[in-house]
């Protein structure tokens, strides 16, 4: 069984909410966030931690990091929406053991870490078509490519994920005819 839940979004459709009032308050809940992350990395208070990369911070501006992986190649995030714009949903995922995915791709792209477990994931980008992602690693999935995620250990594999998908396209596209990858 794959659980979902959504830390923040602007598609409110899904509850019943107006999608426009909620895409703005969304948007302004985003760049408060950004706000704050950026004023807390040039917070006064307190001592820098010895890797020179808070990992909290002190009033009168607070960020904690929920989750951090390391990419060891260069990161380009960037997605065209066009004039509907883009879409971030920040989601946690809990996959039970036995449990995946099922394959599709993304149109637009995703940034994960695994804060618990090891995901094995399936594509062809992939050496040999497979990589398994373990507790603290992060996962960059770009656009198009069909792949897939499977738990096949013996506990829940928790993914913190980021999606940055085009307004109006579903996080995860099923229908793999529609994926240009």
């Amino acid at each position: 069984m794959v659980q979902a839940r959504t830390r923040m979004s602007p598609r409110v459709a899904d509850s019943g909410g107006d999608v426009a009032r909620g895409a703005i308050r969304a948007g302004r809940m985003a760049m408060v966030f950004v706000i704050a992350v950026g004023l807390a990395g040039c917070s006064t208070g307190g001592d820098p931690s010895p890797s020179g990369t808070p990992t909290a911070s002190e009033a009168p501006v607070r960020a904690v990091d929920l989750a951090a992986g390391t990419q060891t190649d260069p990161v380009d995030v960037e997605v065209d929406g066009g004039d509907a714009g883009v879409d971030v949903t920040f989601r946690e995922i809990t996959i039970e053991p036995g449990a995946g995915t099922g394959e599709h791709c993304h149109d637009g792209q995703l940034i994960a870490v695994v804060t618990e477990g090891a995901l094995t994931h399936y594509a062809e980008t992939h050496p040999g078509g497979v990589h398994v992602y373990e507790t603290g690693d992060s996962i960059i999935e770009g656009a198009g490519y069909p792949h897939q995620g499977k738990n096949e250990g013996d506990t829940d594999v928790v993914l913190w994920v980021t999606y940055v998908i085009p307004d109006g396209k579903p996080l995860a596209e099923t229908d793999l005819a529609n994926c240009t990858g």
